[in-house]
């Protein structure tokens, strides 16, 4: 909560006001990307180091454009993706608008689901697959084969976000990332149980502001611009 001290004819009294980050922290929009383009059984994703690399599907376009407009209105500092094509297609609209160069990350990619990899792992949670259940029941991704453990994914989560904030005290960026890592980011911050964030819509923004060892969620699954709200700020794209 914040609060100001005002003084009026010697009788000090004290307001409540817009939360303002503190000196020196920085803001992290983390964006999802974009909706991907279907799995199809027997015709798997190609691989970048060892994860699915989908491009986006056509309704995935439409809701970058509508991000990206979102946050055309905002004054960046930078803006980061990650080493998978969805995120670089979802900034697009974007770094063209503000003629700026996206800055790759490869440790924003998603969470590394093993033997689950190439779109398997939508089929198998949509089947509602026994391993599955498990994965959701554990909060644990390490439950498919071979995938990221837990405590190497939230070391990754918490030492790019670290990166970041220290790249930029008292900036604003944004990173164009997915799911796993946001509901991650998120959990982190707010030390809760490690799956309760997932779920971020595609295109979707979640508000990190880091100061140090403080992490705080300012918001979490924004889609007005998706729904039509779009903010009174928001710049269009030519």
């Amino acid at each position: 909560m914040t609060f100001d001290q005002e003084s009026r004819d010697g009788e000090r009294t004290y307001r409540q006001s817009r939360f303002a980050p503190p000196p020196g922290a920085t803001e992290i929009l983390l964006v999802r990307h974009g909706a991907s383009q279907a799995f199809r059984p027997g015709e798997p994703f190609p691989l970048v180091d060892g994860q699915g690399d989908p491009g986006l599907a056509p309704e995935g376009r439409e809701q970058a454009r509508r991000v990206c407009r979102r946050l055309a209105g905002e004054k960046l500092d930078a803006v980061y993706v990650s080493s998978l094509r969805r995120t670089a297609e979802t900034a697009e609209p974007l770094v063209r608008e503000l003629g700026v160069e996206p800055r790759v990350v490869p440790d924003l990619r998603e969470v590394h689901l093993g033997e689950w990899e190439g779109g398997l792992f939508r089929m198998k949670v949509a089947e509602n697959d026994p391993v599955a259940q498990r994965l959701f029941a554990e909060e644990r991704w390490d439950v498919i084969p071979g995938a990221e453990s837990a405590e190497a994914f939230a070391g990754r989560v918490r030492r790019v976000i670290g990166r970041l904030a220290a790249a930029h005290p008292g900036g604003r960026l944004a990173a164009f990332t997915h799911g796993a890592f946001i509901a991650q980011a998120l959990a982190l911050a707010a030390e809760s149980r490690p799956f309760a964030f997932l779920g971020a819509d595609n295109a979707s923004i979640s508000h990190l502001v880091v100061t140090g060892e403080r992490w705080m969620v300012r918001r979490y699954n924004d889609t007005a611009h998706l729904d039509g709200a779009l903010d009174a700020s928001a710049a269009a794209l030519t």
